[in-house]
């Protein structure tokens, strides 16, 4: 009988990180939490920043905990990246991505490569925090020049774990960097904007090995080496797909819901067209050569920043409050870059309303009622749009993340589509993450046992669609004409 193995996630959100335990056996997966701790950007002179030493110390934090473990996979939000000189040395806290510097920075780059044509290239998505955009805003900078290396955030975490340095792919395809067709750097894309691809590490795999804990990580944890780091789908979303426990040749699309939302399709190819760029579609890189074809919607962040301001009332509460108020009295576009920046949500929304003659939303119940119908119609848009755009009809719709413990949201997201909804696993890219080491260890199988797997042992609600999707289909329009 195969022998019970435990492999370390380390999985950093924007306003979290965690490390969490998956053990799994032959017919077996249990997940649980060693530690979780705040991710709290810090506000400074420059702009904003992440504090990367504090997310570091937590990651230290959480092997300690975690004990011994036959690997470690870390994965985290995208984009964004540190920058290490001749030395290795990291050169000042990583620029967050809701910072201001990016602004106005595209028309820049289209000047170059019109947008257009970069989407055909690239098939990313217009998102104003693409890494593309942060190297161009930072060309000038003295940081910048005297940069040796550039490393995404897990890989730079990981970097410091192990002192081996990579790329890994799924992360590295949402810098608008990379061509989807060949899952290579876009060479034609870089050399004319003039970005040193000498910068970034050699591009890994989700299953290559990273490395071995360093000496004085072992020593800091109390774990006893070798133990093995491996490469696994380093964007969070590549990893939570990873973890959709569709089965049975499900056609499915997918939601990962937590501070973003992202809805879309699993395809075997990019969809580069021009309907697809005006639909901002992007077309992000999966595990076994698979496309991440989705939306970036602003998601639970606009409910996340309200509960901020409003003091942190109790969740539940709020909730079950929001569900007694009348349905679509108001929606905003979840996808709007108004609501991008911290501060201020409930009065931007309530803003958002009254210069769209709709009923100003004033209660945090009615607030939060408002967001969540924006987000289970800005889901259902995506859905819809992506089975179009992408010539593939789905029949059931996968919610995976933190967004799984909403049921409001789940339930509203069902009616909006008019397909049934299957809600979890909660935390989908810890187990992604997981599932991936397990697989480079020789332990699970291909990508559908995986998933198999997971559907036989994670807990998982199923939501039918209630009433008629004439009403959501109404509120579209008459959002499309605001």
């Amino acid at each position: 009988m195969t022998a019970v193995k435990s492999y370390v996630a380390v999985d950093l959100g924007a306003s979290s990180g965690r490390v969490m335990v998956g053990r799994l056996g032959p017919d077996s997966l249990d997940l649980t939490e060693a530690h979780r701790f705040p991710n709290r950007p810090v506000r400074t002179p420059e702009g904003l920043r992440w504090d990367i030493l504090s997310l570091y110390a937590g990651v230290l934090d959480g092997l300690r905990a975690a004990g011994q473990a036959d690997s470690v996979g870390i994965d985290s939000w995208a984009v964004d990246y540190g920058l290490l000189d001749a030395d290795g040395a990291l050169l000042g806290n990583p620029v967050h991505y809701r910072d201001a510097r990016t602004e106005g920075v595209a028309e820049k780059v289209w000047a170059t490569v019109p947008a257009d044509e970069l989407y055909a290239r690239t098939g990313l998505q217009y998102a104003p925090f693409n890494t593309l955009y942060q190297l161009a805003a930072a060309r000038s900078s003295a940081q910048l020049a005297h940069a040796e290396r550039l490393l995404l955030i897990p890989d730079l975490l990981s970097y410091w774990l192990t002192g081996r340095a990579g790329t890994e792919l799924t992360n590295a395809s949402t810098t608008q960097l990379i061509d989807p067709r060949t899952r290579d750097w876009s060479y034609d894309v870089t050399s004319r904007l003039g970005i040193d691809l000498t910068l970034f590490a050699p591009l890994r795999r989700p299953g290559d090995p990273a490395g071995l804990l360093r000496p004085e990580v072992l020593e800091e944890t109390g774990l006893t080496g070798p133990v093995p780091v491996t490469t696994v789908g380093s964007h969070d979303t590549a990893s939570a797909v990873a973890a959709v426990p569709a089965t049975g040749g499900e056609r499915f699309a997918y939601i990962c819901t937590g501070t973003w939302s992202l809805a879309g399709l699993e395809l075997d190819a990019p969809v580069l067209t021009e309907a697809s760029r005006a639909a901002n579609f992007t077309n992000e890189l999966g595990l076994d050569g698979t496309v991440r074809y989705l939306r970036n919607i602003m998601g639970l962040w606009l409910l996340q920043e309200c509960v901020r301001s409003w003091g942190n009332p109790d969740l539940a509460t709020l909730l079950g409050e929001a569900a007694d108020v009348p349905p679509l009295r108001s929606v905003v576009d979840a996808g709007d870059a108004a609501f991008l920046a911290p501060g201020r949500m409930p009065a931007r929304i309530a803003d958002a309303c009254r210069d769209a003659g709709l009923p100003v939303p004033e209660s945090p119940a009615e607030v939060t009622r408002c967001i969540l119908d924006s987000l289970a119609l800005a889901h259902r848009r995506a859905i819809t749009e992506a089975q179009a755009l992408a010539d593939r009809p789905v029949d059931v719709v996968h919610i995976v993340g933190g967004g799984t413990r909403n049921a409001l949201l789940c339930q509203l997201t069902a009616d909006a589509c008019g397909l049934p909804v299957v809600a979890g696993p909660p935390e989908a890219a810890a187990l992604g993450n997981v599932l991936v080491q397990a697989r480079a260890d020789g332990l699970v199988g291909d990508r559908a046992a995986m998933r198999e797997l997971l559907a036989r042992t994670q807990p998982l609600t199923r939501y039918e669609p209630r009433g008629s999707t004439a009403v959501w289909q109404a509120a579209e329009e008459r959002l499309a004409r605001q």
